[in-house]
Order: C-alpha cells, then sequence, then structure tokens
C-alpha cells in the first residue's frame, strides 16, 4: 500500500534550529531514505527500483552525474538519489479535475513544494488565452495549437526552446535536430546557469570544457582538493570515492565559506565502521575562505610554487611537461611575482600559514586533482578563477596522467551529455558542417540566446515563444521577479515536464504542459522496448533502461514528444528529409544518426548496450594534446580582483538544502545544516551579528546593493547564527534568487553571480506571519 506524500506548507514560525551536524549519512541517511520510498512506493516498487538505480543493466540516476565505478554494490545509490526516484516514480497522479479545481493565480500562491508533492502530470493540458485555467486536452490537439503557433511567428528567431539536464543524449539530439531545422540556435540550457564558465575556461586553456580524468584516478590521487562544493548534500557518492582515495593514503583540502559535515566525517551506511564507528575523517585541512576569494588563493599557492621553484631549480616544476605541452609560462611568472599578499589576505580572510600549508601539500604530492561546483563558477570572475586552477595543475604536470587532473562535477544528471549533442547556442561550425551532410539542410549559423539573454529578449519582446524540455526556468534563473514578468510577456510557454512545478504558474498569455515518461519507467514503442543514454562526469556514456511500467497509459517519452512535434511543424517543408518517425519508432535510428555527427560516437548503437557503456575521447586526459588556438595548453594571465564588502554589508551566497534536487524540494528540513520545517532563514556569523546589530532568530529583511533603482528583497526572514566564514551569509536557492541581479553575470560566460552577492540585513519591516 502506497502513501501520498504530505503536502501542506508550513508556517515559517514553525522552523525549528539546532546545531549543524558533524558528520554525514550513516545509518539516518538510509532511514532517510528508505522510510519514504517504502510509505510512498511500497516495498516491492521500492526494491525493484532501488537495486536497478545506477547498475549496469538499470537506469541512470536523475539526481546528478556522479559516475559509476566499474565493480559496483548492491545498493549503488545515495540518499537524493532515492528522493529523486521516490519523487519521480511515486505513482499519485494529478487527476483531470485538478485543472478546474485549481487556477494558475491559485497555483502562484504554492510553493514549489505543494506543486511537486501534487503527483505525475498524465493528461496534456492547455491554458487559452485570455484564461486562468488549464484544461486537459488531446495529444493531437497539443501539437496542433503548438505548430500552428510555431509557425504564425515572423521569425523562427521568436522562439527559443530550453532543455534541462535530466535530458537523455537521444532525446536532447532529436531536440537540437528540430530546433536548427526550424531555424534557429535560441538553445539555452541549464548549462548556462552552472558550469558555463567551466566550459569558457577549460575551452580556452585545455581543449575541451569537461573533467580531464577517470573515475579510477580519485583512488590513485596523492591530494584531492574540493574547491566550492558540497558532495555531501550534492552528490553525496562522491564521499566514497573520497574515503576510497583516503584509505589509499591521499590528502583531501576541502575550501569553502561553510563547514559542510560531509567534508568533515563520513560513516559509510555500506561498511562497518559507518554503522558502529566513527566513520572517515574526510578533510586533511579546511580553509574557510571568504565568499569571491578563491582566485586570490590559487594565485596565492602558485606564487609559493614558483618560489619553491626558485629556491631549488628543477625540483618542483615539471619542466618537460611544461616545455613540450604548454605556452605562457614566463608571463605568468612575472604576473604572479606581483601578486600582493595583502591584497590575498584580504580576499580570502585566511591566514598566511593556512596558505602555506596548502601550498606545502600541493608542492609534495605526485598526483593532484582539483574539483569544483557552482561554488567556483558562479562568481563575477569565475572563468578567470578556473583558469588559475589550471594554471596550478599544469605547473607540476597534473594533467594527462593517472591520478592527477580536473575534474569540475556537474549537478545533472546528464547535462553534459546534452552539451556533447548539440544543445547549445553556440554550437562550432564542424558540429553544423556535419549536422548539414547528414540531414542535407542548412542550419542556421547565427548564435542563439543563452538563458540570461533570452529572459531579456522577452522583456524587449523579441522571444514570443519558449519551450522547456524538462527544468524550471523561471525558478531557477536569476532576478525571480524580472524574469517571471519577462515569461508572462510572451505569447505562449509550453513546457514538457513529470510534476508541477513554478514555471507552470508564470506563463505566457497561451500554455501547454505536456507529460512525460519518466527516467525510471519502461518505454515501449513500435520496434519493442527502448532505452536512453546519458554522459557521466567522467565522461563515460552509458544506458538507461527503465524499470516499472507508466503510471498512466497515455504518457509519452521525451523522443516521441519531439517527433511528434517536429512532424506537425515542419510538415509543409518539402525542403527536409527528416524522417522524425523513424526516430520515435526506434531509438537505434537516433544513434545511428549521431554516429556521423558527434566525434567519439562512432558504433554508437553497438557500443551502448556493452554494460560498462564507453568512455569518449578526452586529448588532455588520454595523450595530453590540446586543441587550443595555440595547439598547446595555455599557462593564462589574470589580474586579480577580490570582492569589496563595505562596512555594514555582507557577500550572500544562494545554496541548496539537504533535502532537494536543483528547484525540487523533497522536504522542507536540511538535516545536516541543523533546520527544520522551513527553508526562510539566513545564515550569518555569529560576530557579524552582533557587528549588525542582530540576533539569532531575529526576523530581517535582506535587500540587494546593486547599480539600479529596483528593489531586490527578501522579507521576514529567520536569522540563524551559523560559522559561515566572517563578511559571509547564505540562503537558500531558489528562493533567494530574487537578490541576484539579472545583469549580475560572470565575464565570459555569462552565468548568473549568484555567488558574493552584495547585501543589506536590516530587521524586517513587518512582524512575522501569525
Amino acid at each position: 500500500m502506497t502513501e501520498k506524500p504530505p503536502v501542506d506548507d508550513v508556517n515559517d514560525d514553525d522552523i525549528e534550529v539546532g546545531p549543524p551536524r558533524e558528520w554525514a549519512a550513516g545509518v539516518p541517511g538510509v532511514l532517510h531514505s528508505m522510510e519514504p520510498a517504502i510509505k510512498q512506493l511500497g516495498l516491492a516498487r521500492t526494491v525493484k527500483l532501488m537495486t536497478s538505480l545506477n547498475q549496469k543493466d538499470g537506469f541512470d540516476c536523475m539526481s546528478c552525474a556522479w559516475p559509476d565505478p566499474n565493480h559496483r554494490k548492491v545498493a549503488e545509490f545515495c540518499e537524493n538519489g532515492a528522493k529523486a526516484v521516490t519523487w519521480e516514480a511515486n505513482p499519485v497522479l494529478v487527476p483531470d479535475s485538478f485543472w478546474a479545481e485549481h487556477s494558475i493565480d491559485d497555483l502562484l500562491e504554492k510553493s514549489e513544494y505543494w506543486l511537486g508533492m501534487q503527483g505525475r502530470l498524465t493528461t496534456p493540458v492547455h491554458k487559452p488565452i485570455g484564461s486562468d485555467h488549464y484544461e486537459p486536452v488531446s495529444w493531437e490537439r497539443a501539437f496542433e495549437i503548438i505548430g500552428d503557433r510555431l509557425n504564425s511567428l515572423d521569425s523562427p528567431d521568436e522562439a527559443s526552446f530550453y532543455t534541462s539536464g535530466r535530458t537523455s543524449n537521444e532525446a536532447a539530439f532529436e531536440y537540437q535536430l528540430f530546433v536548427r531545422a526550424f531555424g534557429t540556435n535560441n538553445l539555452p540550457d541549464c548549462s548556462n546557469m552552472c558550469h558555463e564558465s567551466t566550459g569558457a575556461a577549460m575551452g580556452e586553456t585545455v581543449g575541451v570544457g569537461k573533467s580531464t580524468i577517470a573515475y579510477d584516478d580519485f583512488e590513485q590521487a596523492d591530494l584531492i582538493i574540493v574547491l566550492g562544493q558540497n558532495p555531501g548534500t550534492n552528490h553525496p557518492r562522491m564521499l566514497t570515492a573520497l574515503e576510497d582515495a583516503k584509505g589509499n593514503g591521499a590528502a583531501i583540502v576541502a575550501v569553502n565559506p561553510l563547514p559542510e559535515a560531509g567534508l568533515r566525517r563520513y560513516k559509510n551506511p555500506q561498511l562497518p565502521r559507518g554503522i558502529v564507528g566513527r566513520g572517515t575523517n574526510i578533510a586533511d585541512q579546511f580553509v574557510q575562505i571568504r565568499l569571491g576569494g578563491d582566485m586570490a588563493l590559487l594565485q596565492a599557492v602558485a606564487k609559493r610554487v614558483l618560489a619553491a621553484e626558485d629556491a631549488a631549480p628543477g625540483t618542483v616544476l615539471d619542466h618537460a611537461f611544461l616545455a613540450e605541452h604548454t605556452v605562457g609560462l614566463d608571463a605568468f611568472r612575472e604576473h604572479i611575482a606581483k601578486v600582493d599578499d595583502d591584497e590575498v589576505l584580504l580576499a580570502t580572510g585566511i591566514t598566511s600559514a593556512e596558505i602555506d600549508e596548502l601550498a606545502e601539500r600541493y608542492i609534495s604530492a605526485e598526483r593532484v586533482i582539483i574539483t569544483w561546483a557552482m561554488g567556483i563558477t558562479q562568481h563575477r570572475k569565475a572563468v578567470d578563477t578556473i583558469k588559475e586552477i589550471i594554471n596550478l595543475l599544469l605547473l607540476r604536470g597534473n594533467i594527462g596522467r593517472p591520478g592527477a587532473g580536473a575534474s569540475p562535477i556537474r549537478g545533472h544528471s546528464n547535462v553534459q551529455g546534452d552539451r556533447t549533442m548539440g544543445i547549445w547556442e553556440q554550437m562550432s561550425d564542424q558540429f553544423l558542417d556535419a549536422l548539414q551532410r547528414e540531414f542535407r539542410f542548412d542550419p542556421p549559423r547565427e548564435h542563439g540566446v543563452d538563458a540570461l539573454k533570452g529572459i531579456k529578449a522577452m522583456q524587449e519582446g523579441r522571444i514570443k515563444f519558449w519551450m522547456g524540455m524538462g527544468g524550471n526556468l523561471v525558478a531557477a534563473i536569476s532576478d525571480t521577479q524580472l524574469a517571471e514578468a519577462a515569461m508572462r510577456g510572451t505569447e505562449m510557454t509550453v513546457q514538457v515536464s513529470t510534476k508541477l512545478n513554478r514555471s507552470h504558474a508564470v506563463v505566457g498569455a497561451e500554455a501547454l504542459i505536456l507529460p512525460t515518461l519518466g527516467r525510471t519507467e519502461i518505454d515501449v514503442q513500435k520496434s519493442g522496448p527502448q532505452f536512453v543514454s546519458v554522459e557521466d562526469t567522467v565522461c563515460s556514456v552509458h544506458g538507461s533502461h527503465g524499470q516499472v511500467p507508466p503510471v498512466a497509459p497515455d504518457l509519452l517519452s521525451e523522443v516521441a514528444i519531439v517527433s511528434r512535434l517536429a512532424r506537425v511543424t515542419l510538415r509543409d517543408r518539402a525542403d527536409l528529409e527528416i524522417d522524425w518517425q523513424a526516430f520515435e519508432d526506434d531509438y537505434d535510428t537516433l544513434r545511428d544518426h549521431i554516429s556521423r555527427v558527434v566525434p567519439g560516437f562512432e558504433r554508437y548503437s553497438e557500443r551502448v548496450r556493452s554494460r560498462d557503456g564507453f568512455v569518449l575521447p578526452n586529448g588532455p586526459r588520454d595523450s595530453r594534446t590540446f586543441d587550443t588556438a595555440a595547439g598547446k595548453a595555455m599557462i593564462t594571465v589574470n589580474e586579480l580582483e577580490h570582492v569589496e564588502r563595505p562596512a555594514g554589508r555582507l557577500l550572500l551566497q544562494t545554496l541548496r538544502s539537504h533535502d532537494q534536487y536543483n528547484t525540487t524540494i523533497y522536504s522542507l528540513n536540511d538535516r545536516y545544516r541543523g533546520i527544520k520545517k522551513g527553508r526562510e532563514v539566513v545564515f550569518i556569523n555569529p560576530d557579524d551579528l552582533a557587528e549588525l546589530g542582530l540576533v539569532d532568530g531575529q526576523r530581517v529583511d535582506v535587500f540587494t546593493e546593486w547599480t539600479d533603482d529596483v528593489e531586490r528583497v527578501l522579507r521576514d526572514y529567520r536569522v540563524v547564527a551559523y560559522p559561515t566564514a566572517r563578511g559571509c551569509a547564505a540562503a537558500y536557492f531558489p528562493e533567494a534568487n530574487v537578490l541576484v541581479p539579472l545583469d549580475s553575470a560572470s565575464i565570459g560566460s555569462n552565468t548568473p553571480v549568484s555567488k558574493a552577492v552584495l547585501v543589506r540585513v536590516v530587521p524586517a519591516a513587518v512582524p512575522a506571519t501569525v
């Protein structure tokens, strides 16, 4: 017997605050993942799904892109993966009567938590112009409405097609093919808001915007530096890799403004010491850096590396590697020598002794991995900061050998694969040429809009149609009020979704929701059962096979939805000879086309059927070849620019709670940070509270300090005294996105600057809601 999860919103007066945890996972992790699963899915469904999750003949987790080891355990999933499966596979359905009972305005008043817990979407729905309600419609009618609207546009560039990271390789390739056949490169995606800075920096410096390591490199490393990420919450299976590395003698350094439980101590629930023992102490050094100080720290460490080389010539730098594979060392030496030590200490908020310790660890380690996530990528100088990561690795040859390399950690399940498949507004001419040869049409060449530029184009009336293949853009993107107003100004919005979210209530004059199969569900088409594939964060491609029947008989897969929409929209295009029906009937047809368009996917249909899948070629990793403008890895000069913090102001970062996957809220608790029954909190260092004249538990308003006259504010939030770095604060994403100005973007990547947001925190202007 399954249960519907609780859906009532909790008044934030009910928030309970306790001390942050000193360790992660253990028995509580098992209980918090399995109890909801059994209650909501039933025992048989739970066992079937959890024993198939991340297994070689099973389905790939939809909550992150962490790679899978070759020798997998029976339970090859983490707490958040179990929650994601429970959330998607719950057989509770949204009934057709729901749409008459709930208007758009009513849905706007509900929280993300409430919306997501209503159940699976099973019927296409349409909000006509002038109506405040969605109405169930047939699939045929839904595609006709969308196709007619697209064909009524004055230009294909008046449409924008967004993609989330849950979309499979096959659906992503077909989606971008449809969009380009329609005539536009307006293909923004979730990468625009997370790892775009990584792609920009690594693409320029080493020629590939992806990880340069394989999974097994973690256990061969001497030192792993974890920058700006919280694996205990966002990708907990990484803790097992870190634990294994520790067991092989590796040292681990955590660099973060907040102490995170998972990087303190990990109690692996699959090992005896994780059940009855203390577990494993993860971080050998915790560098509690000030927000925005990472670039200064990296330059300071590089300065010490070069000084050590000067003191003992020929013993520190990898001169053979540098001479054969890099350019730019001399200019870098000259620049780093001028780095101001006092400015470094001001920017980082740490001591010289802490930097000395980190530098000594780096110098003494033969094999070093530096790994990072959005704590690095969402700063104004994020691209330059990542270039400094590459600089530091190159100095000692820590790219292209076992146990060493650059390891950006993707958060979505297939965000990296989607980009490989062509989901990008700036795909190269080489990709577009291959697309042209394969399908005999000329794809558009002018670059399209990214996520931020797309919102601005909506504001200006240049984007009139918006479609989302999954995701929750209006919640995920910055400057919430402005973004929502822009979305409401469109003529039509269309969303392919499994469950309700905020974006379904912030719509254009006309709107549709198209329900789709989940990753967990069996997908049967004309040629028989189908499977899809994904690419993980270390460039491994493998199959994902649904395990349980769909929750409703009329659900369509993403591939089928794109195929049918393309057939309707492009039916009058005599110049196109694309067999969209064949794609829907047999996904191998799609994979055969991909094998001839995307490098590294030769014999795709055959190789992806291997139980281990296959690994994509990677020049820096495989052969120390670098596809850059110089033909070598580029050591770059980047000007340090630390974030100023005027007196009485704080630097705020947005972050996720433990019971959360991107914008999906599984519960109102954040167990590791000691928060229960609410999310409207702001974490501030106790010394900063005293300086600001505030006290723990006080209600406050949080205002953004920005250059325009727009008021961006979180009202009536509760202060939580928390051991974050001095001068820094934190609040939950996506609620705190309202504080991030749309024009505040990373230089070189146009990623929203959701870290180091300058804010003013004052006593609340209104009393707490009763």
